[in-house]
């Protein structure tokens, strides 16, 4: 099957399964990131507390990880919603945002790495090169330096932790230390709004929820997550007028513009192995 064909394939299960998304995250995107979850066909939960993540992380098909504003008790209740994910077999997408700006970040994002098995890292390069090793600078939130080689910095990273590594930008790279995809939809208005690399990682949680091959699910949910935003570019004026229309695009996002859209390629020397069950 075409690679296109099964991202389209991929978009339309998410539609039916319709997963359940449990995510701990940051107080700044909580609610964009769960209008995002509905509009690509999940169901959206916020639930931070120790006394009932792991209740509610059992009925979930995916558990998002983000440290966007940081405490010592958010770490540990996702230690406890992420083993139990692990005791369950329900996949973990972790946002590192902010790696390498501070050391609690730094190490707060190391410990989780280390003490739970992560299907995805979702960052940017400056996130994921900080995290690996390999160069990077974070101001904030944002990459300020990307890291020298993001392709090298993410198999890096997904090899140290056998995970998933996504790392978004300009070019989008995923990897799982030897497949390689790259992920090439997107538009710059991206860069005008808060959040919109956490609403990605939402994204891809709700691909993992339907699909075990995080290299796949990962690619498929940032190339679904480009095309909407080069779907809704021409119809906007500024950024808010983008955010409605991005909006939108995700909510209506259909298999033939996804066919036609997607622009996902394999940077692998076994280029079968990315396309193909």
């Amino acid at each position: 099957m075409a690679l296109n064909e099964r991202i389209a394939e991929l978009r339309e299960r998410v539609r039916q399964q319709r997963p359940l998304i449990h995510h701990i995250t940051n107080f700044v995107v909580m609610n964009d990131t769960a209008n995002v979850t509905l509009h690509i066909g999940g169901l959206p939960v916020m639930a931070h507390d120790r006394e009932e993540v792991a209740e509610m992380v059992a009925m979930a098909g995916a558990l998002v990880l983000n440290v966007g504003t940081l405490s010592p008790d958010w770490i540990e209740a996702m230690l406890i919603a992420g083993k139990r994910a692990n005791e369950l077999g329900i996949p973990i997408v972790l946002d590192p945002v902010g790696a390498g700006a501070t050391s609690l970040r730094t190490a707060s994002n190391r410990r989780l790495l280390e003490e739970l098995r992560v299907a995805v890292v979702r960052g940017n390069s400056g996130e994921i090169g900080a995290l690996a090793g390999m160069g990077g600078v974070v101001k904030g939130v944002e990459a300020v330096v990307e890291a020298d080689d993001p392709v090298a910095a993410a198999q890096k990273l997904a090899q140290q932790y056998q995970t998933v590594v996504a790392v978004t930008g300009k070019r989008d790279i995923v990897t799982d230390g030897s497949r390689v995809l790259a992920v090439d939809n997107g538009h710059e208005w991206l860069k005008t709004l808060t959040g919109t690399g956490c609403s990605a990682t939402t994204v891809i949680a709700a691909f993992a929820a339907v699909e075990r091959d995080y290299v796949l699910a990962a690619a498929a949910g940032l190339a679904c997550f480009g095309v909407a935003a080069e779907l809704a570019a021409p119809l906007a004026h500024g950024p808010a007028s983008f955010k409605v229309a991005f909006y939108d695009a995700i909510y209506h996002l259909s298999a033939e513009q996804i066919r036609a859209g997607a622009r996902v390629t394999s940077l692998s020397d076994d280029q079968s192995i990315a396309v193909a069950r």
